[in-house]
């Protein structure tokens, strides 16, 4: 059985696989991680494991869970099962690298835009070749709401609302379109140039944001919250088949 953890700014997103299979999910708080995978790895039989950290997660923290399992620490060195063709492959974030595998591993030749709507919105390009080629990072939508909060002395911070209006009549009201609206803007615009230039292009949304954002597209997508996870899991097998 397989134990893939994603650690972020705050929490850390942990899943168990069984083959290809979720088989339990769960999230906490970074400060938790070594007593909550203690907890885990009391009711479950685990093999391998992989981190993957956008964060700084201490070493003594990353020994002690490789003091539990055979544990992959997820880098831009790590073997990956597709080429990358990044420009400065080093500089990958290993959030996107996961993503990546995902791509890679479920749609197979295929053309696949990767968007994960979270702190930052990241778009990632597999082509059908099996070559991560690059994509892009724009600020997301709590990144927005606060931005407009920190640089201003008068605008409020604001959180997401659904049935966003066009044309706000207050101020609250047109923050929340200038934000949703611009964002979902964005998010179709940017399909629509990459499906101007591959024609058969496969679409998936992850993310915190996934659903929220998933209601407002006008694209077909496949929404995935969980498809980070799912590429840290094709990582893994990738790592355990090459040793």
């Amino acid at each position: 059985m397989n134990l893939v953890i994603d650690v972020g700014n705050t929490f850390a997103k942990v899943a168990l696989f069984e083959d290809a299979n979720i088989i339990y999910q769960d999230m906490f708080s970074i400060k938790e991680i070594i007593l909550e995978l203690q907890k885990i790895d009391e009711l479950y039989e685990i093999t391998h494991a992989i981190i993957s950290s956008v964060t700084n997660l201490s070493k003594n923290k990353i020994d002690e869970i490789g003091l539990m399992y055979s544990l992959h620490v997820l880098s831009a060195n790590s073997r990956v099962p597709f080429e990358n063709a990044y420009n400065t492959p080093e500089t990958l974030g290993v959030d996107r690298i996961a993503l990546a595998a995902a791509a890679f591993d479920q749609y197979p030749k295929e053309n696949v835009l990767v968007i994960d709507a979270g702190t930052c919105i990241t778009y990632d390009f597999m082509d059908t070749n099996g070559s991560y080629i690059g994509g892009a990072i724009s600020p997301g939508l709590e990144m927005r709401f606060k931005a407009m909060h920190g640089f201003t002395d008068k605008l409020p911070l604001l959180k997401k609302s659904e049935n966003v209006k066009l044309i706000g009549d207050s101020t609250e009201t047109s923050m929340q379109s200038g934000v949703v609206n611009g964002v979902t803007a964005e998010i179709n615009g940017i399909i629509q140039r990459y499906k101007s230039e591959y024609q058969k292009l496969t679409v998936v949304l992850t993310g915190g944001d996934t659903y929220f954002l998933a209601n407002q597209l006008k694209n077909s997508i496949f929404a995935n919250p969980n498809f980070l996870l799912e590429g840290l899991n094709s990582i893994l097998i990738h790592n355990c088949k090459d040793d």
